[in-house]
């Protein structure tokens, strides 16, 4: 009995230690944060675009289906709080969305190439078009 519990409780030791070394950081997540990504994308667009505007109840329920998204592949509460509330985080996906619409003419003040970009996000039906509407 005392040599069944001993492996029983190295399996499990094994177990645990595996799951934990194969979930990478949260921040290497790819779908969660191109889900934050979009987020910021679609945020800097409402806020430069007088045509557009984001939808903050879609883009609520959407960071929600992160959360959630993150919780099934293992992330605890603890793991993804930390994650969201790290500055250095949060800037980090800031200047990813920023680079993205620079990318596509999109940078600086207010302006019509912000109009541009969120018109062609909405008409692609991307995760960050699917966060705005044409007002």
């Amino acid at each position: 009995m005392k040599y069944l519990f001993s492996v029983v409780f190295v399996i499990i030791a094994f177990t645990l230690a595996f799951s934990a070394a194969a979930k990478p950081a949260l921040r290497d997540n790819k779908v969660v944060t191109d889900g934050l990504v979009s987020v910021g994308i679609a945020i800097e667009i409402g806020e430069k675009c007088n045509s557009i505007s984001a939808r903050t109840l879609r883009g609520i329920s959407y960071l929600n289906s992160l959360k959630g998204t993150a919780r099934k592949q293992g992330y605890t509460d603890a793991e993804i709080d930390a994650f969201v509330d790290n500055k250095a985080e949060k800037k980090r996906l800031e200047q990813q969305a920023r680079a993205y619409l620079k990318s596509k003419g999109a940078s600086g003040g207010v302006g019509q190439a912000y109009c541009k970009v969120g018109a062609a996000e909405i008409a692609a039906g991307t995760a960050a078009g699917r966060l705005l509407r044409q007002r």
